[in-house]
């Protein structure tokens, strides 16, 4: 299989396992516009994912293999940080419609927009419970969710963050 296969593997929100975490209201309730950006994918796609964030020994030390990457970031998310780590994840400079892949595990994994991992990070990520990984096929850079609220960021180019920020990019 190859990332572009992953396509046949997209299933609908209503059979992704974390669906809640999009469409009920207790969580978050995504517009349906929304939703249909969050591409959930099937067992096999979510495995794929997984198999190959273990093939390349992505997290043989944590939070990434040593030498993967020359320019390595990290934030923590405490209780009332969440636009903190929005600009931070904002000042990564991924372009907004870059397609990305986020693997939880062996069974839960999606592809969407890096602007939806912005806008979205605290409805994609569960602090205690979750580790998620999430990254390009180039594997160029990876960001790193750790279950002990803790974000790294990786990567081989040149990195500087983006200073400037603007509220209104959210408005998608």
């Amino acid at each position: 299989m190859t990332f572009q296969d992953l396509n046949r593997h997209i299933i609908p929100m209503t059979e992704f396992t974390l669906k809640w975490r999009f469409t009920d209201e207790k969580y978050d309730s995504l517009s349906e516009q929304h939703i249909a950006e969050l591409k959930p994918l099937d067992k096999i796609g979510a495995e794929y994912l997984a198999d190959f964030i273990s093939d390349c020994r992505v997290h043989s030390r944590m939070p990434f293999k040593n030498d993967l990457f020359r320019n390595l970031d990290r934030t923590k998310i405490l209780d009332g940080n969440e636009k903190k780590i929005t600009k931070w994840l904002y000042q990564r400079a991924i372009p907004f419609d870059k397609d990305v892949y986020l693997s939880w595990d062996g069974q839960n994994g999606m592809i969407t927009k890096w602007k939806f991992v912005v806008k979205y990070w605290d409805s994609l990520f569960y602090g205690g419970s979750d580790d998620l990984t999430i990254f390009d096929q180039s594997l160029e850079w990876c960001l790193f969710f750790f279950h002990e609220n803790e974000i790294y960021y990786g990567t081989n180019k040149p990195y500087e963050p983006i200073a400037e920020y603007h509220n209104d990019w959210f408005m998608i």
